[in-house]
């Protein structure tokens, strides 16, 4: 029995609703290309994160990347 593929993207917000369209298309194409499925059987979770929910070498993003500080 072929199980379905679950992805999970975890990536920072801020993306668009094209952008991640565009990403989950993309990405379920490849799968299917890779593992020889159908793409309905091909699932992808998106978790995007707050700046103050990821941090990178002990700072969180908000106090790092440039984007956040302007918010």
């Amino acid at each position: 029995m072929k199980y379905m593929p679950v992805l999970v993207v975890n990536m920072m917000e801020g993306r668009t609703d094209d952008q991640k369209r565009s990403l989950v298309e993309n990405v379920t194409n490849a799968v299917c290309e890779s593992l020889k499925c159908e793409s309905h059987k091909v699932k992808i979770i998106i978790n995007e994160m707050p700046g103050n929910g990821y941090a990178i070498g002990g700072k969180l993003m908000q106090d790092t990347d440039e984007k956040y500080k302007k918010r």
